[in-house]
């Protein structure tokens, strides 16, 4: 067996090698950080004379070398950054230089100098960049090529205020914009034709382009061209008098122009400016078209205008044809639908009544999906369908302050009910309610987005999304239907009946359990909820039309209540409809509430026989329900005291009825209070003031079943037993007897206080003896309290300050005494030690 080292020996050896580590580990980091140093150095800048940096060396020696071999620090600016700066400033400056000369100095010459002087700047700033990039000095290059296209700009503008000043100044740019942007376009081609390839030195440089093989010339000139020539067709437009619309196609041509350019171009800087361009000018030129369309004030200006933005969307469909990106696609067709319903929007605005163009705007939209079946490429039917989408939402929101109006209308009746029957259904919704404009094709509307959903999610990933949204709107259809028809007003409240029992079907039919809560079953449930509301404030025209309306509301969610998907929602509501209709019943017998609420409380009692069979999951709301419909009755009869006392009596034996069953015994809890609040209410109302009749059947119960508490668990204390009983009675009754000017009342109190505290002391229970004994000194004390005054009256002066200082004086005599016991036993304990 191999002999271990000591444990002692075995720690030395371990922490030796750790201090090895460390200084080796030491040593590399400082060597690392020395490499980084030199490698920043050398990429900043050449190392000068006397830097001290060497190549393949070690590091910096110590001492007095220190200073001669240390790395130069980094520079804050980068050699090319510099070179730039120089470059551009000295361009700036030259070219102002120019600016000045011709403006300001321009009188100073003839005809003949002038022409020289920048005949041969120009050629001179245009011809010297095509040397420097042979020479590879591409930075300067750019920068004399810039202070060459500023003077081609000046050249023009001294050939206008020489040779053609008559001219109109709008006309001339045009031509002279022109001129340039062909002038620099050729410059920026001829350039880039006459660079040399690029070399492998140049990827040291940065330019990635030159690294990659390629010619690149000057960077500037054809940008520069592709944004000056958006130009010449819109100044030539505008110099010949063009109206609006031949401006409008002016501004589509240029976008259409830009956009082959950015379609067609590999170079990133051309197609940028060109992308910038189409999108301004593309975008003028639709918001334009689209004005131009929708104010037109005859249908053949508006189909002149409409026909310009089928331009505008066939241009977008051919760039999204052969875009290589395909969220870009995705833009474009989206571009192009929404411009194409925008035109049959306006035609139709200017030829047809104004409540048909949101349905004919929303037809184009629906016809736009018909892309889903051609072979064209994906990304366009999806920006096609994305336009659809779009369209059908904003007929959506047209349709939305027609169904708020009708949803909330009927509300307002609940302020003044059976006031009259309405003639109409209009008449009782809108009665405070402002009728929408254009109005009478919102169900048109509606019921064709309803359509597009349903067939639009029979295939799809999200069909649950798409069914809700069919449902919603289909509703909202066929409720606003009878407001649009002007149904009279009982057809009107029997087609809104329809719409429940509908919807009801509708929820039944997705009745398993297995089904809910998923928003497929759950949404017809709740818009029948809904459309149950407004049929109840809307039958509120006449009595006989409320009582049947809620009667038959209570049998319908009755009835769906029996299913146990939908029972959860339909059993409350049917409470809540039975409690309306006792009501209504009630106010249509004119009785007084007190009688309404005893009618009231057939509700709470439904509630309680039917919570414990319908169901785990719809027992909490139907007790809430029944609790809900309780209290009302307990506020109906609250002006009634024996009617309120009755009210509390029922609805304490329902609450002692629900508490037979085994997960509702709290229940219990509140049988008491109601019972015992009923029996308080009873009580005032036969004029009992004596506080005993309240409290003592309180005292009764509490002490009875803390006895019981008592018995089963020895560990509670008396407080929590009997302190809460004891002192309901006994505190009220004490307060009473303070003021009481008769003998009885104190009497049987000191008794029952003395019974107490004897009952206390005889079980040795704190409770009892503290609270009794207490309340027996008070009433002794009262009744006591002429005598002690008699008492003090008689006694001299001096004897109270007298018995108060003999009284601190036996305190300090026994205070003493305990001190030198203690010091004694202190004693007698040193003493043992």
């Amino acid at each position: 067996m191999t002999n271990l080292p000591p444990p002692a020996e075995e720690l030395r050896f371990l922490d030796a090698e750790l201090r090895q580590l460390d200084l080796r580990r030491a040593a590399l980091l400082h060597r690392r950080e020395w490499l980084i140093h030199v490698l920043r150095a050398a990429a900043a800048q050449q190392p000068g004379p006397g830097s001290g940096a060497t190549p393949t060396g070690g590091p910096p020696s110590t001492g007095a070398g220190a200073s001669a071999g240390a790395v130069a620090r980094r520079p804050e600016a980068t050699a090319p950054g510099v070179q730039n700066v120089l470059l551009v400033l000295g361009g700036v400056l030259l070219t102002v230089a120019a600016i000045a000369f011709t403006v300001v100095s321009w009188g100073h010459l003839g005809i003949t100098g002038r022409a020289l002087i920048l005949g041969a700047l120009t050629v001179a700033a245009m011809g010297a960049p095509v040397v420097l990039l042979r020479r590879g000095l591409r930075s300067t290059a750019e920068a004399v090529a810039a202070l060459g296209t500023a003077l081609t700009v000046l050249d023009a503008y001294a050939l206008h205020e020489v040779a053609l000043a008559g001219t109109g100044g709008v006309g001339y740019t045009a031509a002279a914009s022109a001129a340039l942007a062909a002038l620099w376009g050729a410059y920026g081609l001829a350039t880039s034709s006459s660079a040399p390839p690029a070399t492998e030195g140049s990827a040291a440089t940065g330019d990635a382009s030159a690294a990659r093989g390629a010619r690149p010339g000057l960077r500037h000139p054809l940008p520069l061209a592709v944004a000056t020539a958006h130009l010449p067709l819109l100044l030539w437009a505008v110099a010949a008098g063009a109206g609006p619309y031949s401006l409008t196609a002016v501004s589509l041509a240029t976008a259409a122009a830009s956009t082959a350019v950015a379609v067609r171009t590999a170079a990133l800087p051309v197609r940028v400016v060109a992308v910038v361009g189409a999108s301004g000018t593309g975008a003028a030129g639709v918001l334009a078209a689209g004005w131009l369309c929708w104010s037109a004030s005859d249908p053949g200006a508006a189909a002149r205008a409409a026909g310009l933005l089928v331009v505008a969307a066939a241009v977008a469909l051919v760039t999204g044809r052969f875009v290589r990106n395909p969220e870009v696609a995705v833009a474009a067709a989206s571009a192009a639908g929404l411009c194409l319903v925008a035109g049959t929007g306006g035609v139709l605005w200017a030829s047809l009544p104004g409540e048909w163009t949101v349905p004919g705007c929303l037809a184009c939209g629906i016809a736009l999906l018909v892309a889903e079946r051609t072979p064209l490429p994906r990304p366009l039917v999806r920006g096609l369908v994305h336009a659809s989408t779009a369209v059908q939402c904003c007929a959506v929101l047209w349709a939305v302050p027609l169904v708020a109006g009708t949803v909330l209308g009927p509300a307002a009746s609940g302020a003044r009910p059976w006031s009259g029957t309405p003639r109409d259904i209009r008449e009782a919704v809108f009665t405070n309610v402002s009728w929408p404009p254009y109005a009478s094709t919102v169900p048109l509307v509606l019921a064709a987005v309803t359509g597009v959903l349903l067939v639009a999610g029979r295939n799809t990933a999200r069909r649950s999304v798409r069914t809700v949204g069919a449902l919603v709107l289909g509703w909202a259809a066929v409720t606003v239907l009878p407001v649009v028809l002007r149904l009279p007003y009982g057809a009107g409240l029997v087609a809104q009946g329809a719409v429940v029992v509908a919807a009801l079907g509708f929820a039944a039919r997705s009745g398993r359990a297995d089904r809910w809560p998923s928003p497929p079953a759950l949404t017809p449930l709740l818009l029948a909820l809904l459309t149950s509301v407004d049929l109840a404030f809307l039958s509120l025209g006449s009595a006989e039309a409320t009582i049947a309306a809620l009667a038959s509301l209570t049998v319908l969610f009755g009835a769906a209540a029996c299913r146990p998907g939908p029972a959860p929602f339909a059993a409350p509501a049917a409470l809540g409809h039975a409690t309306a209709l006792a009501c209504a019943i009630g106010a249509w017998a004119d009785r007084p509430p007190h009688h309404t609420a005893l009618l009231v409380l057939v509700v709470p009692a439904v509630a309680a026989v039917r919570a414990g069979r319908i169901g785990p999951r719809a027992t909490v709301p139907v007790e809430v329900a029944g609790g809900a419909a309780g209290l009302l009755a307990c506020v109906l009869a609250v002006t009634d005291p024996p009617a309120l006392a009755l009210a509390l009596s029922v609805c304490g034996v329902v609450a002692a009825g629900t508490a037979l069953r085994p997960d509702r015994r709290t229940a219990g809890w509140a049988a008491a209070v109601l019972f015992l609040l009923a029996a308080w209410v009873r009580l005032a109302a036969w004029d009992v003031v004596v506080p005993e009749a309240y409290t003592l059947p309180v005292t009764v119960p509490a002490l009875v079943v803390g006895l019981l508490r008592r018995r089963r668990d020895t560990a509670v204390s008396s407080w929590t037993a009997y302190g809460a009983g004891l002192s309901v009675t006994l505190v009220p009754s004490l307060l009473a007897a303070w003021d009481d000017r008769y003998w009885l009342r104190p009497l049987l109190l000191g008794v029952a206080a003395l019974a107490v505290t004897l009952a206390g002391a005889r079980y040795r229970l704190q409770a009892p003896l503290v609270v009794g004994a207490g309340v027996l000194a008070l009433v002794t004390l009262h009744e006591l309290a002429p005598y002690l005054v008699q008492v003090v009256g008689a006694l001299p002066r001096w004897a109270p300050p007298a018995l108060a200082g003999l009284a601190l004086l036996v305190l300090g005599a026994t205070y003493e005494q305990r001190l030198r016991d203690a010091r004694r036993l202190r004693e007698a304990l040193g003493r043992l030690g």
